[in-house]
């Protein structure tokens, strides 16, 4: 017997969100990375949090689930677990610096985790994850060292790591919507 749905029961090819989520991760940590360098006059990092929550955590949770829907196992783990970091980290204000710290390093290691992974994917994955987890690294450390020079060097990295995620899904779409290589990917 056929597993597979016709007529009025068939559901169409989904649609690839993958854009959508480098574009939330992207934009998010930008963002974050931005105000995390102390480059913006009166802004910090809690100025991040409704772009954080929203941005990068619903938005990229739900292309998350988009992705795993359309057995895209890679992307959809990736946007759904940093969607449920950024959701978090939006959330968790006041908590102590060792707890914290402790978060950061735990989602370095997802972080490190998805660049392991996604290396054969090309240079934007292992460019991507690899400056994440950098970033989520160096951030752990600075909070738990109270360092704010290594958080604004973290904060750097960040922002380099959401043009890459940027620069990924406006190649994506530009590439999908021109039908022909315009932006290189790989």
């Amino acid at each position: 017997m056929s597993t597979e749905a016709t007529g009025a029961n068939a559901r169409p090819a989904a649609a690839d969100a993958g854009p959508l989520g480098y574009l939330a991760l992207g934009l998010t940590l930008l963002g974050y990375g931005l105000l995390a360098t102390g480059v913006l006059s009166g802004a910090g990092v809690k100025d991040a949090v409704a772009l954080a929550h929203l941005v990068g955590g619903v938005t990229l949770f739900i292309a998350g689930l988009w992705q795993l829907r359309s057995s895209e196992t890679f992307t959809g783990t990736a946007f759904t677990s940093l969607g449920a970091f950024w959701a978090t980290w939006s959330v968790a204000a006041g908590t102590g610096k060792h707890a914290a710290g402790l978060f950061l390093l735990l989602w370095a290691l997802l972080a490190f985790t998805l660049t392991v992974a996604g290396w054969a994917s090309g240079r934007f994955s292992r460019l991507l994850y690899g400056l994440l987890t950098v970033a989520l690294l160096l951030t752990a450390i600075a909070t738990l060292g109270g360092s704010s020079g290594l958080a604004k060097a973290a904060g750097w990295i960040a922002a380099l790591a959401g043009v890459v995620a940027w620069y990924w899904a406006t190649a994506t779409l530009t590439n999908s919507l021109w039908g022909r290589t315009a932006l290189p990917v790989k």
